[in-house]
């Protein structure tokens, strides 16, 4: 099986153009390739977990990825999937965020001569003069097409700015200097960006003409990325001081049985072959392919003695087992009890199980919350500091949650 059908068989192909020429440079380790990131927090998250794959993948088999991070771009805001208007942040922020990106992204591929590279769109488009692009760029696109995309249909009944409409030239712009200086002849993307992406293929050919090697693939980061990336608390960030690698391991171990085996595909480094033979599993045994899906990433975004330390927890709390050691663990402060007691509201809000005081009262007047195996139901309970002798309690919300709050 070539490199390129292997994406087709894990579903991570969605669009292409000039397939024969994309087979061509994939298969024999010649494509240049970029994918963007957009810089709106200090941390990637699980959306972003399909492009770093598939860049991992493409470099083992030869090829050269370009992980283009938008400092220019973020400046501005892509308007796709959006029913307002994006905060815009300041040059600081977005290169904050850039310096973590590298340092998550060195988990999945190889920086270096020759390897892959990581470069900033703020380096050009920061200092593109406003008149010659209009005469350069703005002179190869049609408004009437630009307002057709669907990116843009998408936000016309709720107002779009000139500001953001700008947003296809900026990364059409892109992967046309990628292609003119860093030789770039690839570029990947969600599905939510194909008319970006068809912009900057068909600036590249009308500025150098037909012949010109730019080509575009997209994924299915829209309907399938996206959807992985959010929680009922947010977003699953790979920033272990934001989602521990525990937590990162739970997500996994609880997807819906009908995505675990498609997650298998698109984001484990499994042979096919192995996973086809799970496609009859059933019942419990989908609760391995689960503990498979979840134990394969947890490794690869957190290391090995991670990803071992995650399951072994996983495993003793759902065997009952007393072992706490390697659960997740909140604390509190000396500070926060008064006359030695603290709401137990205000615990779950410190714990990350409740957002506000508010929800966390719900979901002890559900039922939904325990503290030392004990179910609490009145909204207004308190812990009182001598529970904490043994060093630390375990609250639970549900049969997943589990949480050792500690005093510092």
């Amino acid at each position: 099986m070539t490199v390129y059908d292997e994406l087709v068989a894990r579903g991570l192909i969605a669009q292409v153009t000039d397939e024969k020429e994309i087979k061509e440079l994939i298969n024999n380790g010649k494509a240049v390739f970029y994918i963007g990131f957009d810089p709106t927090a200090d941390s990637l998250h699980v959306g972003h977990f399909m492009a770093l794959c598939l860049m991992k993948r493409l470099q083992m088999a030869g090829n050269r990825p370009i992980a283009l991070i938008g400092g220019g771009t973020g400046m501005i805001g892509d308007p796709s999937g959006r029913t307002d208007m994006r905060q815009v942040m300041t040059r600081e922020t977005i290169q904050h965020n850039c310096d973590c990106f590298k340092k998550q992204m060195e988990r999945f591929i190889e920086f270096g001569e020759g390897k892959a590279q990581m470069v900033n769109n703020a380096d050009w488009l920061l200092n593109l003069n406003y008149i010659e692009l209009l005469r350069e760029v703005g002179a190869c696109f049609s408004v009437n097409n630009m307002l057709r995309a669907e990116c843009y249909k998408q936000r016309m009944e709720k107002g779009l700015s000139f500001f953001e409409f700008n947003y296809m030239i900026m990364q059409s712009y892109d992967f046309y200097y990628l292609f003119r200086h860093y030789g770039c002849n690839m570029q990947f993307g969600g599905d939510d960006q194909w008319s970006n992406m068809l912009g900057g293929t068909e600036l590249i050919r009308k500025k150098l003409g037909k012949d010109a090697y730019a080509m575009t693939i997209t994924l299915l980061l829209n309907s399938e990325g996206k959807k992985m990336g959010k929680t009922a608390k947010g977003a699953v960030w790979l920033d272990p001081n934001k989602t521990s690698p525990y937590e990162f391991y739970q997500y996994w171990r609880n997807v819906a049985d009908g995505d675990v085996l498609k997650c298998i595909r698109m984001l484990t480094f499994l042979p096919l072959e192995e996973i086809d033979k799970m496609d009859s599993w059933e019942g419990s045994q989908l609760n391995k392919a689960k503990e498979i899906l979840a134990y394969e990433l947890t490794k690869l975004v957190h290391g090995e003695e991670e990803a071992n330390k995650a399951q072994t927890a996983a495993r003793s709390i759902f065997s009952s087992s007393a072992s706490v050691e390697n659960m997740p663990e909140a604390n509190i402060e000396e500070s926060d009890f008064q006359d030695d007691q603290i709401a137990l509201s205000e615990i779950l809000v410190k714990a990350s199980i409740a957002k506000s005081k508010g929800e966390g009262k719900r979901l002890i007047e559900q039922g939904g919350i325990t503290v030392d195996d004990k179910k609490i139901t009145s909204p207004v309970a308190v812990i009182e500091k001598s529970d904490f002798d043994k060093g630390y309690i375990v609250v639970k919300k549900g049969k997943k949650v589990f949480v050792k709050v500690t005093v510092k």
